[in-house]
């Protein structure tokens, strides 16, 4: 790939896409409002740019990596923003987490400027970008999506569209739910494991290829045993992304009981002083063996 990909939001997991882009011969303009963040990449390979405006032209694509709506908005149609670099037809790929009636809105906005919009949310966190691993669920016109794939091809592994835009943050949604019911469920198992003396740590390889294995279950249980706090994710952002799962609920009128119990969980994580904490912290949910915080 010699054409420039424009890479806006340096963050944790912008960072860790923007290194395998870098690190797999793409050449990538970054912009940040943190320039420590931009600097990380551009001691990596990447070119920084002042704003979101000088990083998007001549790109052959715009990968944005936000928090919100509100932020991506601003990034993308505010002053200095991608609209006012981009050139007519170029692609932007949302790789954000954010709610899917924003992203019609986001798309719908982007096409009156002649902007293509593909929104592609993604699973497996910054160890699976590392690797080129990650999963991608898309939303967009086909030929969009299947451009978008190309672009994304070195830090994916799975990329599948869902349909048009916002059907990929739909499906980041439903995952986000399977997500914390899995990580909540490993996480009280693991706590009655240590309450009934079993070691933890050995269930994994016990339940292997059974019905109650998972990605969660063989990643997490020896965290969670081993109280492994490393920070790969964040529970805030569980909390924002169940809150969205609760308001398409609410659209839809479908019931998610279990949902709304797991987000509560992680709300009162939150509230103790958590929220920026990895997954692995809902042991502090549980009473039983502990071991020193945040080694």
């Amino acid at each position: 790939m010699t054409e420039t990909v424009a890479l806006i939001g340096a963050g944790a997991m912008g960072g860790a896409i923007g290194a395998r882009l870098v690190a797999t011969g793409t050449r990538l303009a970054v912009f940040d409002l943190d320039r420590e963040k931009v600097a990380a990449l551009v001691a990596q390979g990447a070119v920084a740019a002042a704003t979101g405006a000088e990083a998007t032209a001549g790109a052959r694509a715009v990968i944005l990596s936000l928090n919100a709506a509100h932020i991506v908005r601003a990034a993308v149609f505010g002053a200095g923003g991608v609209a006012e670099g981009a050139a007519p037809g170029t692609l932007i790929i949302d790789m954000s987490s954010i709610d899917p009636e924003a992203t019609k809105a986001l798309a719908q906005e982007a096409a009156s400027r002649g902007l293509r919009w593909v929104d592609s949310p993604l699973s497996g966190g910054i160890p699976k970008a590392a690797t080129g691993e990650l999963t991608l669920m898309q939303g967009g016109a086909e030929a969009d999506v299947a451009e978008a794939q190309a672009v994304l091809a070195r830090v994916a592994s799975n990329q599948t569209r869902m349909g048009g835009p916002g059907a990929g943050q739909t499906t980041k949604l439903i995952n986000q739910v399977l997500c914390g019911l899995g990580f909540l469920a490993v996480a009280e198992a693991t706590a009655l494991a240590e309450a009934a003396g079993v070691d933890a740590a050995m269930i994994p390889k016990a339940l292997k290829g059974g019905r109650a294995d998972s990605a969660i279950l063989q990643e997490y249980m020896p965290r969670f045993a081993s109280r492994d706090y490393r920070r790969t994710g964040r529970i805030d952002n569980m909390v924002k992304d169940l809150n969205g799962a609760a308001d398409l609920a609410r659209l839809t009128q479908t019931p998610m009981p279990l949902t709304a119990l797991c987000a509560e969980v992680h709300r009162m994580l939150t509230a103790a002083g958590l929220g920026g904490e990895d997954q692995a912290a809902l042991m502090e949910f549980f009473k039983g063996p502990r071991k020193e915080l945040f080694q």
